[in-house]
């Protein structure tokens, strides 16, 4: 997209299936905001657009940087020069995050594009983070897919891995790491098979060996006694038990952790792993993390995270610094950023 008009007349397909941006759209500019277009066409009104600047962006608030790849994608055949933090890097507030310099009119239009991506992506890594740094180098599998837009869910889980998490349950999201999917069965299946031991056999029957047999175990029963139910039917093969209870009935409790733990060990399964998930916060992984828990699913905490507020500046104008009211002019050096491009 280039001018008013081009926007103009622009239609949208009446029988699209998604709303969501595929590739080519996003390529196109067709989520940028209307005013990027419009300052385009002005600067080219004026034969300005092809004016060399130089913008950086920084954020609000500290966190951890991701989106770094999809930017590149995004700008790699631009005539530009890019830098930028490193995805997993810590950054501060005001902290030069990434540098582009080039022709405005190379990259102009992607800015509401890039800072999207770049805010959304830090966002979900942050709260990854959060949970990592608290939970006392016990494992945690992100499960927050169900939440958000499936379009936006591989983006989610894969910043949520460069955040410092273990695993992702959404198949893209993992794949994308170079990792294979984790987690178990939902409570759907339990429910319409109509018993948990039942369910837990199916499990084991169907898969092969190394598939783990982490059983759900609060659906129907008390979960100190459906976990020996379980682990009696399944012995050595069980590798662990999935705390999920609700809100409804108290949700997980250390007390609970202590009871599901003492019971396993007295019956001989020691070797049988706790895992919980269901409205799982940093708070509640320092809470549980000091009581028997062996791994965490981390849901609606990392996908629900607020977007890092991302601004970008220009700051040099033909090789001038230069800068709106309130902000400093010229390039903030960051000794962390890395040439791209």
């Amino acid at each position: 997209m280039v001018s008013t008009e081009e926007v103009r007349r622009y239609q949208v397909d009446p029988n699209r299936k998604f709303f969501s941006a595929n590739h080519e759209e996003i390529e196109r500019g067709l989520t940028t905001d209307i005013y990027f277009i419009r300052a385009l066409e002005i600067l080219r009104f004026l034969k300005l657009d092809a004016t060399e600047v130089t913008a950086e962006i920084f954020a609000r608030q500290a966190g951890v940087f991701a989106g770094m790849q999809e930017t590149f994608n995004l700008l790699k055949d631009k005539k530009i020069k890019l830098w930028s933090l490193s995805e997993g890097d810590l950054f501060q507030p005001k902290e030069t995050v990434m540098r582009i310099q080039g022709p405005y009119n190379e990259f102009g239009v992607y800015e509401t594009i890039i800072l999207g991506i770049l805010g959304s992506s830090s966002a979900w890594a942050t709260a990854a983070r959060e949970c990592r740094e608290v939970a006392r180098g016990k494992k945690i599998i992100c499960f927050g897919s169900r939440h958000i837009h499936p379009a936006v869910a591989p983006v989610m889980e894969r910043a949520a891995l460069i955040g410092g998490i273990d695993g992702a349950s959404c198949i893209l999201g993992a794949k994308l790491m170079g990792q294979e999917p984790q987690g178990t069965i939902p409570h759907t299946v339990i429910i319409i098979i109509g018993d948990t031991v039942k369910a837990a056999m199916a499990y084991h029957d169907c898969f092969p060996p190394d598939i783990p047999r982490v059983i759900l175990i609060d659906t129907f029963k008390d979960e100190a006694e459906e976990s020996i139910r379980v682990a009696n039917a399944l012995g050595e093969n069980l590798l662990g038990v999935r705390l999920d209870t609700p809100s409804e009935r108290g949700g997980v409790s250390p007390d609970l952790v202590k009871e599901v733990r003492v019971r396993l060990n007295q019956a001989g399964y020691s070797h049988v792993k706790i895992y919980v998930s269901g409205g799982v916060t940093p708070q509640r992984i320092d809470l549980l993390s000091r009581e028997a828990v062996d791994a965490f699913g981390v849901g609606s905490y990392i996908s629900d995270a607020s977007p890092i507020d991302m601004t970008l500046d220009i700051k040099e104008v033909e090789g001038k610094p230069i800068a709106k009211r309130g902000r400093i002019p010229g390039k903030i050096e960051n000794k962390k950023l890395i040439k791209l491009l």
